[in-house]
């Protein structure tokens, strides 16, 4: 429960002081060092980052791009794999059940830059047989900190 708490006050900050989130566990700054260490060495904690708001950094364009393969082997599900990784437009990647292999959500300046993005880069992979785009009017919820 106390690492949950942990979690939960690093979610919000990030930045936050030892002796701040100590404060808000209950706990004496030496153990609460230490605890924060375990879960980093564990990987609970994978690491830290800034949030940046994509639209003031001139990225005000998110599609989200369900990909089907025209062949799903080991050998194209990870040259499409690799591919996309490489790709900085690509925020997240899933493989997925159902209709589509992979779903993408995609950052891009504008319509155009996405038009670039898919034909020059997204459709040039080797067994892409179908993408199909949608493209976000406007966020209604955004998340990054897990329901700990």
């Amino acid at each position: 429960m106390l690492d949950r708490k942990m979690l939960q006050e690093l979610q919000q900050d990030g930045r936050i002081t030892n002796q701040r989130l100590s404060e808000l566990v209950g706990l004496s700054p030496s153990p609460c060092l230490r605890r924060l260490r375990q879960l980093e060495s564990e990987e609970v904690i994978t690491g830290y980052v800034a949030l940046v708001d994509p639209v003031a950094v001139g990225l005000s364009v998110t599609a989200f791009v369900r990909i089907r393969l025209d062949r799903q082997d080991d050998r194209h599900l990870a040259a499409f794999e690799e591919a996309v990784a490489g790709f900085p437009e690509v925020m997240e990647c899933y493989l997925m059940s159902g209709e589509a292999d992979y779903q993408l959500r995609v950052l891009v300046p504008s319509l155009a830059a996405f038009e670039d993005f898919l034909r020059f880069k997204l459709t040039r992979i080797p067994a892409v047989a179908e993408v199909t785009t949608s493209f976000a009017l406007r966020p209604v919820v955004y998340r990054t900190a897990l329901p700990v």
